[in-house]
Order: C-alpha cells, then structure tokens, then sequence
C-alpha cells in the first residue's frame, strides 16, 4: 500500500513538473494576436458609435478631482440618460499587460441602447486624487458627480448606479441624500455597504457578533495604497491619455501566504508583520472617518462618517437589488433591503 501511494506520489510529480513547464512555456509567449485584433476591433466600433472622453478630471467641492471616462452616443441633438460605475478598481481603458483596448462591449451595448456611460475611480484610487477611504467617502464625492453629470448638456439629468460589491456598496449611503438626479440603482452583492441595520452592528461586515472578520485585512493588503505614484496636477487630458497607455497605477503588492499571515499578534499589527503599506486599517490617515479602523468599536462614532448606510437614513429611489445566499453579510442584506420597502 504504501510503495503504491509512493509510485502515485512520483507520478503525480512528473505530472505536475511536466504541466508547469508547459504552462512557463506558454507564459513566455507573447500575447494574443487574436485576442489583440479583436480589442482593437471593439475599440473602433466604440469609437465609430461614441464620442469618447477619458481622463476627465471631475472636480469635487473640496477641490480634488476624480478621475472618469465618459461614452455617450454621437448624435448631439439629443440628451441621454446616464449609467454610471464608481469604483475603486482599475478600469483603464488601455490593458498594459495586453498591449490593445480593454473590452468595452458592455459599454458599446449601453450607447447602442441609447445610454452614456461614465466610468469613476474613487478618491484616493488610480487617477483620482485625494487620500483613499472604504466606500469612497465622503458621501458628497458621490453626490458632487451626481450632479456634475445631470448639468452637462447631453445628459438628460437621470443618473442610473450599476455595480457588483465594492462598485455597489456605496450607493445606498449617496442614494440617501437625496440628491434628484439618481433616479434609479442596481446594487449587487452590496453587504460591506451596510453599517448598522436593526440589529446588525457589522459596519461593513467589519464586524461578526463584536468580534473582527479577518477577510477584509487581506483585502486591505491590497487596497490601502497611501503611499502611490500621481501624476502633476497640471498634467493635460491629452498626456494624462497617453500616460494610461504606459501606466495604469495599478498596485502590485507581493504575495503573502495569509494562511500564516492572519495568525499574527497584535492584530493591529498584520499588515505591518507583512510589510504592507500604512493605511486605514491601523494607522490615522488624513481622510472623513481618520482610518483606524482596527482600533474601533462597533459603534464607534468613525463609522457613521464614512460611506456607509444606517437605518437612520432613507433611500426613495427605484433599485434593483441583488445578493447571495452565500455571501459573507446575507442577513445585514436581506435587513437593509426590507428597511428601505418598509422607509
């Protein structure tokens, strides 16, 4: 029996050793050429149907300024309804790693339907300027994008959200206030949107039961980025363009084995055991809610300044909301949902 498992266990060796190498062979290849021309093919009927305008820098009331890329169907003598995705993740229309467009399909099904779409990062992330928060705070950024969109002249003043997770979980907090051109929103997956809600205390799924859930400090790893590369202020659109086809500012931290990594004590302490960036998991940073965010309690005041959504506030909007059985928050889900029919 065991000579046996010991052939088994040479066996599966060879395999894997002769499958990493082929697959170290593919790696070196260069990149797609189909894949390529078929990128540049959708970047040209974009272009053929839009006006494009990327690396618009729309300026928030304290005088920073997010980054956006802007589609909308090419027949001015209309206004359009506008779909809009903020995130903090990269949507650079350009794949540096690629070398050709990004895929821009969903966007050429929206303009084809008679939408334009913009695209934001948040503050603190990619080309946005500003210091980098959970949900993107303050509220106002959203609501200053809002209303920068309803009052540009191809926009018929209606602002639809559409966005899964971390592109989702801030929408509830800016539909709160109110602000008349979010018409309608899509959240999907929008748990860490959720703050506290009858009897959930979880922040964000912050929290479990008072106790910390450690997903999100290897989320942060990753996010946190206080420490990054920017561009001048005073660079132009047009460089700010040509730069994206050389830079994404995407960050690129060292993997970190975290089945190890999140058993470490203090846990203030994680992400610095790692060598990780500072930023608002442990350290003050120069944002809304001050980052510290291991050194809270579940009601600690922080938390009611940043972008998520209580049960003291009211969305009086249209949405579509979406979520899973399985995921991390589905009672703080279900809980918010059934307070905005019953608000």
């Amino acid at each position: 029996m065991k000579n046996r498992f010991l052939r088994s266990l040479g066996l599966s060796v060879l395999i894997s050793i002769f499958l990493s190498a082929g697959a170290v062979g593919q790696n070196r290849q260069g990149p797609d050429p189909e894949l390529i021309a078929k990128r540049h093919a959708i970047e040209k009927e974009l272009n053929d149907i839009a006006v494009v305008d990327r690396k618009v820098m729309v300026p928030m009331r304290d005088g920073k300024r997010m980054a956006a890329d802007i589609y909308r169907p090419k027949d001015a003598s209309k206004q359009y309804p506008i779909i809009f995705s903020r995130t903090p993740y990269n949507f650079n229309f350009w794949d540096v790693r690629l070398g050709a467009p990004r895929d821009m399909t969903s966007i050429i099904d929206a303009i084809k339907r008679g939408y334009a779409y913009v695209v934001m990062n948040e503050r603190g992330h990619f080309f946005s300027e500003g210091n980098y928060d959970i949900l993107g705070p303050p509220t106002t950024d959203g609501d200053d994008a809002l209303t920068w969109m309803s009052s540009q002249p191809w926009s018929n003043k209606k602002v639809g959200t559409i966005g899964c997770s971390s592109t989702a979980e801030w929408q509830m907090g800016v539909a709160a206030r109110g602000n008349p051109a979010f018409t309608t929103m899509i959240a999907q997956g929008f748990g860490a949107g959720v703050g506290r809600v009858g009897p959930y205390y979880e922040q964000g799924n912050w929290y479990r039961g008072g106790a910390v859930q450690m997903l999100f400090i290897a989320w942060l790893y990753g996010e946190q980025n206080q420490v990054r590369p920017m561009f001048p202020a005073n660079t132009s659109q047009a460089d700010l363009i040509r730069g994206s086809k050389l830079f994404d500012l995407s960050e690129q931290a060292p993997s970190v084995d975290w089945s190890k990594a999140l058993r470490h004590l203090p846990e203030m302490d994680i992400i610095k055991a790692v060598d990780g960036p500072n930023g608002v998991f442990a350290d003050e940073m120069p944002n809304i809610t001050g980052g510290a965010m291991i050194r809270r309690t579940p009601n600690d005041a922080a938390w009611y300044k940043g972008g998520l959504f209580h049960d003291n506030m009211k969305i009086n909007i249209p949405g579509f909301w979406f979520m899973s059985w399985y995921d991390v928050s589905v009672g703080p889900n279900l809980a918010t949902y059934n307070h905005v029919r019953k608000t």
